[in-house]
């Protein structure tokens, strides 16, 4: 593997079974195993402090930018995708044309295990995104969400922000 264009903060911890490319990680982070996670030549992918990455999570940040906020909990086999479509296939690209976007997710956010990120997503603070989702639009923040499409189940309680924001 080429490794270029990557800044680590400090005491950040990456299994070696991991593989990352293109990217900034802030200080405290850390990457489980059998990870993959990269940006692109031209987007650095950036993770902010003290978040983790999940084991066997993949992170494609190669086609547009990605951003993950600092404190987010991101389970594992998590899939955040900044590109989907039919790579291998010209012809089913003119039916299906490969779509691009940034990610976004922002701080404090919590995605449960097994969920996918689809291109052009964002997520605002302390959003939580159940465990099994498929998250293919944006959500505000404090919003709690799930499944296939990922949908609204419900927003946090002015206590439950009162107890966050304290």
């Amino acid at each position: 593997m080429i490794f270029s264009s990557i800044d680590l903060g400090k005491d950040v911890v990456i299994d070696p079974s991991s593989s990352v490319n293109n990217l900034r990680l802030g200080d405290k982070v850390k990457i489980a195993k059998r990870c993959s996670i990269y940006g692109g030549p031209g987007n650095q992918l950036e993770i902010g402090k003290e978040s983790y990455v999940g084991m066997n999570s993949i992170i494609n940040g190669y086609s547009a930018k990605i951003i993950v906020g600092s404190n987010v909990s991101i389970a594992q086999n998590v899939n955040i995708m900044a590109d989907s479509g039919p790579n291998a296939s010209q012809l089913l690209q003119n039916v299906f044309p490969i779509v691009r976007g940034s990610i976004s997710i922002g701080n404090h956010c919590w995605i449960g295990a097994n969920s996918v990120i689809m291109p052009g997503v964002e997520l605002g603070e302390f959003c939580v995104v159940a465990a099994n989702s498929f998250v293919n639009k944006s959500f505000p923040p404090f919003s709690i969400i799930g499944g296939n499409p990922a949908k609204l189940i419900r927003s946090f309680t002015e206590g439950e922000k009162k107890n966050i924001l304290i």
